[in-house]
């Protein structure tokens, strides 16, 4: 069983958290906006952010509100199915995406520089390997994150797609090479 998300129907509606949360600590200030952030959601307003509603944005949203809540803070969610100017909202929200996904492009590219610079280096061990071997995992995680979030299907995701894509045949590419070299080492 699937959980319905707003690229899934059109009436899923949206989760809006309004919120106030003191003004000393900043860190308090700056935890909610990470959160906020990390969970893909868009600002309509100072301390106003929106999320196409789901079962999962649902909790996360309230768990948010009750961490501020014991901030001393103040936070209101609200759902809705109703939102003027929701073209404009799903704009931003797939421009939120693109550019997370445009990160990602960029850090393939980093990458793929890497893996050259291994090969330029005549540089072909086990070790830098499993280091490369990690940053794409980290790399895939991270997209997996975007692509969770990416309701709307932001166009930037094939971009994305493809540079991992590629940081993968580079990968497979330099693997041989270290296993042809440190086979031959032995």
């Amino acid at each position: 069983m699937t959980e319905k998300t707003a690229s899934e129907g059109e009436d899923a509606g949206w989760l809006v958290l309004i919120y106030r949360v003191p003004s000393e600590p900043t860190r308090l200030r700056s935890t909610v906006w990470r959160r906020i952030k990390s969970l893909g959601a868009i600002y309509l307003q100072n301390s106003a952010a929106a999320l196409p509603a789901s079962v999962a944005t649902e909790r996360a949203l309230r768990k948010l509100r009750r961490e501020i809540i014991e901030m001393s803070g103040t936070a209101v969610l609200l759902s809705c199915s109703v939102l003027a100017g929701e073209p404009d909202v799903r704009k931003a929200f797939q421009a939120a995406r693109n550019d997370e996904y445009e990160e990602i492009v960029d850090k393939c590219e980093d990458f793929l520089q890497q893996v050259k610079k291994e090969y330029t280096a005549n540089h072909f061990t086990y070790a830098e390997l499993e280091e490369n071997e990690v940053d794409l995992v980290k790399l895939r995680n991270w997209f997996a994150k975007v692509r969770e979030r990416d309701v709307f299907d932001a166009e930037g995701r094939q971009a994305a797609e493809k540079g991992l894509d590629e940081c993968e045949q580079s990968l497979e590419a330099y693997a041989a090479r270290v296993y042809a070299e440190e086979g031959e080492g032995q």
